[in-house]
C-alpha cells in the first residue's frame, strides 16, 4: 500500500503482527480511561513483535517531558503521538519525533480548522475528532471537509487521518481527504483492545482497492 496504515490500541502480540509493511503499530500508554491502556513495561514487550518494516508509536495525553524521555529511551518507540498539551522542554530530536493530534470538529459539525504547528518542528501530524477519543476509541467520524482543507493547505505534510474509519467508508475517506496515512482502532475490533483479523484484512483490501483505481 502507498497509504501508511496505523493499527492503534494494540494490546496483544497476535494483533501487533497484523500491522502491514510500512505501517504503524499504535500503543496507548499511561491513559487509564482507555480500555486499551498499557503500562510502559507491557508496551516494551509488545514492541518486540512489531514487524521490522513498521514503526511503533506511543499514544499519550498531555505527557510530561520526563514521560517523553522514558517512552523513547526505555520503551523504545519510534514516535510519540500526543493528544492535548505538548511539553516544551525537549530536545529537537524528540520534538521532531512527536506527532501532535489536532482536534477537528466531528462530521456534520461546522467549525474552524485547528491551528497547525510548524513543519520544521513536527513533520507528521494526526487528525482526529474533537472530544475524548482515547476513552473509548474514536468511533466518531471526523469532518472530512475540514480535514481536506488542512491537508490541501499544507502540501507535503504527512497527515494521518483518524476517527470512525471502517472498511466500509475508508475509500470514501481517502477520496475526500487524501491523507498520507490512516489510523484505525474501533473499526477493526472484535471488542475493545482485541482486533478482528478479518476486519483488518478487509480494511487493507479497501485501501488497496481505492489505490488501484486512483493511481
Amino acid at each position: 500500500m502507498r497509504t501508511s496504515l496505523k493499527l492503534c490500541g494494540l494490546t496483544r502480540e497476535a494483533d501487533v503482527v497484523l500491522v502491514p509493511p510500512g505501517g504503524v503499530a499504535g500503543f496507548v500508554i499511561g491513559v487509564p480511561s482507555s480500555p486499551r491502556n498499557l503500562t510502559k513495561e507491557v508496551a516494551a514487550e509488545l514492541l518486540d513483535h512489531v514487524p521490522k518494516e513498521a514503526e511503533a508509536w506511543a499514544v499519550v495525553v498531555a505527557p510530561s517531558s520526563s514521560m517523553i524521555h522514558e517512552l523513547f529511551d526505555e520503551v523504545g518507540v519510534d514516535r510519540v503521538q500526543v493528544y492535548g498539551g505538548l511539553p516544551t522542554d525537549l530536545e529537537f530530536l524528540e520534538i521532531h519525533h512527536l506527532v501532535p493530534s489536532l482536534a477537528v470538529p466531528p462530521a456534520g459539525v461546522a467549525g474552524e480548522p485547528p491551528k497547525v504547528p510548524p513543519a520544521e518542528d513536527y513533520p507528521r501530524l494526526h487528525l482526529d475528532a474533537a472530544g475524548d477519543p482515547l476513552s473509548g476509541g474514536s468511533g466518531t467520524v471526523t469532518n472530512w471537509e475540514i480535514c481536506a482543507q488542512i491537508v490541501d493547505a499544507q502540501p507535503g505534510r504527512k497527515f494521518t487521518l483518524a476517527g470512525g474509519l471502517v472498511p466500509e467508508n475508508v475509500g470514501e475517506a481517502l477520496a475526500a481527504v487524501h491523507p498520507w496515512g490512516l489510523d484505525v482502532t474501533v473499526g477493526v475490533e472484535r471488542e475493545p483492545g482485541v482486533k478482528d483479523p478479518d476486519r483488518v484484512r478487509a480494511f487493507i483490501a479497501a485501501v488497496e482497492a481505492y489505490e488501484s483505481t486512483h493511481g
